[in-house]
């Protein structure tokens, strides 16, 4: 009987690291749309975070009073337009969503009644 190749348990070895490297990560294909929102399990204050972060690079403004976001006024939701657009206008990489591990990309559009996710 021929005696195991030695390179053979390095290749497993390999493939079950890639697989535990690959977890949770969202595989796309090429030309899907994708969305950021805020995880439902965030606590307030990482949303709160998250919104002040995203505010410090996008401009905000669709979700003050008057705006199409602005209703309805719950943290989560605001947090989650916000969170989009800096997503979207940091070119649509994982990380421009990760947010602290509070970050959450979607393959449905969240947007609701005249408050339109921006996709870019």
């Amino acid at each position: 009987m021929a005696a195991a190749s030695p390179s053979l348990p390095i290749l497993s070895i390999f493939l079950l690291l890639l697989c535990f490297n690959l977890g949770g990560t969202l595989m796309v294909a090429s030309g899907q749309k994708t969305w950021c929102v805020a995880k439902p399990s965030s606590s307030d204050k990482e949303v709160q975070d998250n919104m002040v972060f995203a505010c410090s690079h996008v401009n905000c403004e669709i979700i003050r009073d008057g705006y199409p976001c602005s209703i309805p006024r719950t943290l989560i939701n605001q947090a989650s337009v916000v969170m989009n657009l800096y997503y979207q206008q940091n070119g649509r990489n994982p990380w421009n969503c990760d947010f602290k591990n509070s970050g959450l990309i979607v393959l449905t559009d969240p947007s609701y009644g005249d408050c339109q996710y921006q996709y870019a």
